[in-house]
């Protein structure tokens, strides 16, 4: 093999958009480069596959090295994108879509920031697609499966579910409706408890979870529309 065939040789990232409810917005984690190509901008976290190393293996260890960030409660690849004109160099790479529970809060380092997935900074590469992407996917699974476990805390109330659900989905949603929908796949149980009204009163509002850990299709077919 020649030098020029050796430089065309692509090396393999693996890249996360782990995502989180936060302060009832669906925002994305994110680094800021301190050099080019992109100085300044922000980016996936991630990073090169090692030797012997699977792309799952991969992300995970450069989440929890770079970034800090173990408590994923659920991972799924989202796409390879190979454009030889994606990057300075010639590189491919594997992206995945990371959900975090809106009970943790990684301890990130200072070049790393959550932003908002609908009003993303200046984004190096084509970093922004990608996230887009990853939204678009967890969209699309919040209507037919229950990846909403994914999301929310350990227990809740509908009311607290429906910040949950609203935030990801970019529209609001009933909490009737929502109860009514996710008792009938089966999704959620009540845990025979409640939480205590607030200040301003009202009866105790009963508390409920995800009935699986796991993801699970529960309705192939189903759409969580906008109300009209």
């Amino acid at each position: 093999m020649d030098k020029s065939s050796e430089s065309d040789q692509a090396s393999h990232e693996a890249l996360a958009v782990v995502l989180q409810v936060r302060d009832g917005t669906l925002q994305v984690l994110l680094w800021q480069r301190a050099r080019e190509p992109f100085y300044g901008a922000w980016a996936l976290p991630g990073g090169l596959l090692g030797a012997g190393e699977t792309l799952e293996a991969s992300i995970r260890r450069h989440l929890a090295t770079k970034v800090d960030v173990r408590e994923l409660a659920h991972l799924e690849q989202l796409e390879t994108r190979s454009d030889p004109a994606r990057h300075s160099e010639r590189r491919i790479a594997t992206a995945y879509l990371g959900l975090v529970p809106t009970h943790h809060d990684p301890a990130v380092p200072q070049d790393t920031a959550w932003h908002p997935a609908n009003a993303l900074p200046e984004m190096a590469f084509d970093h922004g697609a990608i996230v887009l992407a990853g939204r678009e996917r967890l969209r699309a699974k919040l209507s037919y499966t229950n990846v909403g476990f994914a999301l929310a805390p350990a227990c809740f109330t509908i009311s607290e579910l429906r910040v949950v659900y609203r935030a990801a989905l970019g529209h609001d949603v009933s909490a009737t409706n929502l109860q009514r929908v996710l008792l009938r796949r089966g999704v959620l149980e009540q845990t025979g408890k409640s939480r205590a009204p607030g200040r301003a009163g009202g009866r105790p509002a009963a508390l409920f979870r995800f009935q699986s850990q796991r993801l699970e299709i529960t309705d192939q077919f189903a759409v969580l529309r906008p109300p009209r």
